[in-house]
């Protein structure tokens, strides 16, 4: 899922990107996990997931607990938007992009409801953003299944941060997950047309295949 960022500044990113990204020494993507709760297994799938994808240097923080501030008692999830809040004041000096992992529920405002769980949140051109393995695990065949469908919300996330949004292409990466961790199980790649959107803002795509199988026809 993602937040709009101000006009101005998705108006001034729509030229900027394309020399700044590829001017920025700090190229380098920290994983932040979050709680006790989230195996290792899980942290190591997502840095597989990104390396693949982002040429850029994925690095994992110490493990954080989570904060009390942004515990919402009456669903006992935690808000998305307080996490990133969280980590943009705990980010590393010489982070790029943050990426907050974890375990537990979470959860934002979408219109018309107050409290909506989320797969993760980020910020169009923003420099953090969070996801949940929570609803992963919904009908997944097994932990290793619910671990590919993270590391593919993991490179999603990140997208949205590299000024990505919801691709209409039916089985990308940046497709729309519509409340619904199934749509992932039909995804595999970035489609073309989010790579040239990435290569035109200017980020390095790295080679490689993916940490999942390919989905069956």
């Amino acid at each position: 899922m993602i937040q709009r960022r101000p006009f101005l500044s998705l108006l001034l990113s729509a030229w900027l990107p394309a020399w700044a990204a590829a001017a920025d020494p700090r190229r380098v993507i920290f994983l932040q996990p979050l709680g006790k709760a989230l195996p290792e297994a899980d942290v190591a799938l997502v840095k597989a997931a990104l390396s693949v994808f982002y040429d850029m240097d994925v690095r994992v923080a110490p493990r954080l607990g989570l904060p009390k501030a942004a515990y919402y008692s009456p669903r006992r999830r935690y808000r998305a938007e307080k996490l990133l809040s969280f980590l943009e004041k705990r980010a590393p000096a010489d982070a790029y992009r943050v990426l907050g992992i974890t375990a537990v529920d979470i959860s934002t405002t979408k219109k018309p409801y107050k409290d909506w769980g989320v797969l993760g949140l980020a910020n169009v051109d923003g420099s953090s953003c969070v996801m949940s393995s929570f609803r992963c695990k919904r009908k997944a065949k097994n932990a290793e299944h619910a671990r590919q469908r993270f590391g593919k919300v993991a490179v999603h996330e990140i997208g949205h941060t590299f000024g990505l949004s919801h691709c209409p292409n039916r089985g990308c990466l940046m497709e729309d997950a519509k409340g619904s961790v199934l749509t992932s199980d039909r995804e595999y790649d970035l489609c073309a047309d989010c790579r040239q959107k990435l290569i035109r803002r200017g980020y390095s795509l790295a080679s490689g295949d993916p940490p999942w199988p390919k989905p069956s026809a």
